[in-house]
């Protein structure tokens, strides 16, 4: 496993992290020991990079990684989060985080989900998240202050200059690179550690391989392999957290983070050549935007979208039915009402999104009388 500095912290961080998003139910419900035991596994191949929050895998996995940590083969770095605008619900997070996972404090901890300049400045203001956080590094329970984020490369380059985080947590992958490539590099300019989430798509690559296939090199046995060979072929990225649900997950992506080389730049060229604009708007499946108030699984709908960006639109009606047996028309109850794109860190635009898919749904339908 290769090792690279997290910024200025003096920290050395494993090139694949470990994404505590993926913990797979065991007939809807987790098995503590089974989930641990792949924490553990990660962490005995080198990985010491561990990522969570309050609320992924059903508000489990922070208490998954506490029941790991008890015993755990390798020293590790722990990053949790925050998404609370109001500095005591941010505190009563972090008191949660630390008790869940059995900690003293958290090494990285990340203001969670900045979405624009706007949020930006709303987390910087007197009194509000940032501080809040700073008192709780001057005590001890933080290590290091971060921040994720789906903004622009242009935002995050605003964002690094500022000079007032440690770190950030960005997607970034070989499908939307030219996008935000230029907040990668304005971050480590700036010192600043540069973890990447959704290396994968949100796990798109390894899913759609065959419709991927374009992005290997002549030696890259699996476009798995070709995506994070292309991350780390970047001195600015300090590692890449890969959702791991399995213990085969956790070797796969480990033996691909082994095989540290070059990614040509005529490779890369060509890729780039094939990327459109919408492949930075693909849905990565966080499911933030759940909890409709008309009763619309946004977000299974939004992944089924993501097929009409990268095929034909016919295939939405295809993942919904095959994938998940959900009817097409939940989209028709859509009442524009905007909770599910506030909550989307992604700044997708959900509502067009199901007008077009609501409008092409009608299209399908045989006309009376035919």
């Amino acid at each position: 496993m290769q090792y690279r500095e997290y910024g200025r912290t003096g920290k050395k961080i494993s090139a694949i992290a470990f994404g505590g998003m993926r913990f797979l139910p065991d007939g809807g419900k987790f098995d503590f020991d089974k989930c641990a035991a792949v924490v553990r596994k990660a962490s005995g191949l080198g990985v010491n990079y561990f990522d969570t929050s309050p609320y992924y895998c059903g508000s489990q996995s922070e208490v998954i990684f506490g029941q790991a940590f008890k015993d755990m083969p390798k020293p590790f770095y722990v990053s949790t989060k925050s998404y609370e605008s109001d500095p005591a619900k941010l505190r009563a997070d972090l008191e949660t985080s630390l008790k869940r996972m059995g900690l003293q404090k958290i090494n990285f901890y990340n203001i969670w989900g900045i979405k624009s300049m706007e949020g930006y400045r709303n987390v910087m203001r007197k009194g509000g998240p940032y501080e809040e956080i700073l008192k709780a590094k001057k005590e001890g329970l933080v290590e290091h202050v971060a921040f994720s984020t789906h903004c622009s490369g242009e935002e995050i380059a605003q964002i690094a200059k500022d000079g007032v985080f440690e770190g950030v947590t960005l997607g970034y992958n070989i499908l939307n690179f030219p996008f935000r490539e230029k907040g990668v590099r304005a971050a480590h300019a700036a010192g600043m550690g540069v973890m990447i989430m959704n290396p994968l798509s949100g796990g798109i690559l390894p899913k759609k391989a065959e419709l991927f296939d374009y992005i290997r090199n002549p030696d890259d046995k699996t476009v798995t392999e070709a995506a994070l060979r292309f991350l780390l072929a970047h001195k600015e990225i300090t590692g890449a957290l890969c959702g791991m649900g399995s213990v085969e997950e956790v070797v796969e992506n480990v033996k691909a983070g082994d095989i540290v080389k070059d990614f040509p730049e005529s490779k890369r060229d060509e890729i780039k050549a094939r990327l459109s604009l919408d492949m930075d708007k693909l849905c990565t499946g966080c499911q933030y935007c759940d909890g409709c108030p008309a009763g619309i699984e946004v977000a299974r709908n939004m992944l089924a979208y993501n097929y009409t960006i990268l095929e034909r639109r016919e295939r939405y009606f295809d993942v919904m039915r095959m994938h998940w047996g959900l009817p097409a028309d939940q989209a028709d109850k859509c009442t524009e009402c905007g909770q599910c794109e506030k909550k989307c860190t992604q700044r997708l635009d959900i509502i067009q999104r199901l007008k077009n898919i609501s409008k092409w749904g009608k299209e399908r339908q045989p006309t009376k009388g035919a």
